[in-house]
């Protein structure tokens, strides 16, 4: 696949104006959106990702663009996997709900951009050596079992990893929110906000996410280009999707179980390409095996089976589990809690999780407050 000079500069020049309108659009009006106008700009993305996918199947072949949707579909399941995180994330530090889309936003840049250069230091190592994708194959199949055996998605709290602990020890920060700012100057002392700790929260976890996503979509196309736009367009739309199912991903019961399979399919796949291309001397003496590779037609048929049955088999199950639900006379809170009738309500403002930012840990009036402080447009 020969991409010119100039294909890469327009296309990311083009992805940077999308996401410069966006940012435009969303610091001059911070708002909760709709169901409509998320539903709308995520079909929005969705079709340019299936426009761009025929671009590619025009100019280059219907090889690599199906390369281009097995990677994009990948990339976005497995994104859809970091919005239990998201959504954790912005509980544990309170994030009043306006100002949330900025949040995201910010955070997201600067996910492509360490994506950027994780790719860009993917295809340097995959070019120099072969036997690495005997390290991804192995990788991505240690992380099947994982998630296979519920390490994945159903711890209910969310830990700041140490560069956020870092952060937090090293610059002083204030508890209040100031709408979008993220420092402020309070009696002659620079402070970093919240939101500037909730940004570098959304935009490192995310890097973490691509320790997984990187090699898979390695284990589809070889192409940096092709893992590139994959992952951008996976994570143009993660934003909205964040919105429009933010409510409905309890009902995706068996997600992790089909992240599994689909990683260990394509961790099984990186093996059998290595075989295949084997040059390590204590192995085989150096020389290939006659085993075959998967190609890509067989790969994109088996991510878009796997993702079907995860789905349809997800909905049944809670369409069942409601039925039952309803049956008994029992009710459930939106994380799946069964209501006690007669308990007295809970606070509507979540408790502070255990571990947090200390100096994020205030009650329900405060951020009352402080939201109502926030700057409007």
């Amino acid at each position: 696949m020969n991409v010119p000079t100039w294909g890469w500069f327009l296309t990311i020049g083009l992805m940077t104006v999308f996401l410069a309108v966006d940012v435009f659009v969303i610091a001059r009006r911070p708002h909760v959106p709709s169901m409509r106008e998320a539903g709308q700009h995520l079909a929005f993305f969705v079709a340019c990702a299936i426009l761009f996918g025929l671009f590619v199947w025009w100019q280059w072949g219907g090889q690599y663009a199906g390369e281009f949707y097995a990677g994009w579909l990948t990339e976005y399941s497995l994104s859809v996997d970091n919005l239990f995180v998201f959504l954790l994330i912005m509980s544990s530090f309170k994030v009043p709900q306006k100002l949330q889309q900025s949040a995201l936003m910010v955070g997201i840049i600067i996910a492509i951009v360490l994506r950027g250069i994780f790719i860009a230091l993917g295809a340097v190592v995959i070019n120099a050596y072969a036997w690495v994708f005997y390290l991804f194959g192995a990788f991505l199949i240690y992380t099947a079992i994982k998630l296979a055996k519920g390490g994945g998605t159903e711890d209910d709290e969310y830990h700041e990893n140490r560069f956020l602990l870092w952060v937090e020890k090293r610059f002083p920060a204030t508890k209040e929110w100031h709408g979008t700012k993220l420092t402020i100057v309070e009696n002659g002392k620079r402070l970093i906000t919240p939101m500037l700790i909730v940004i570098l929260a959304l935009g490192t976890t995310d890097l973490l996410f691509a320790l997984d996503s990187i090699p898979a979509i390695y284990g589809l196309t070889k192409e940096p280009y092709l893992v590139l736009t994959a992952n951008i367009f996976a994570l143009m739309g993660l934003r909205q999707l964040y919105f429009l199912i933010g409510g409905l991903l309890k009902r995706l019961v068996y997600l992790s179980i089909g992240l599994a399979v689909l990683l260990g399919f394509i961790g099984v796949k990186l093996f059998l390409h290595a075989l295949h291309e084997n040059n390590l001397p204590f192995i085989n003496g150096g020389e290939p095996f006659d085993v075959p590779d998967i190609p890509i037609t067989v790969s994109l048929g088996a991510i878009v089976l796997i993702l079907g049955v995860t789905t349809i088999a997800s909905l049944l199950k809670t369409r069942s589990d409601n039925k039952k639900d309803d049956a008994a006379g029992i009710t459930r809170d939106s994380d799946g809690n069964v209501i006690d009738p007669a308990a007295p309500s809970a606070p509507t403002h979540p408790e502070a999780v255990e571990g947090g930012h200390a100096t994020l840990e205030h009650d329900t009036a405060d951020t009352a407050e402080t939201a109502e402080r926030a700057p409007k447009a």
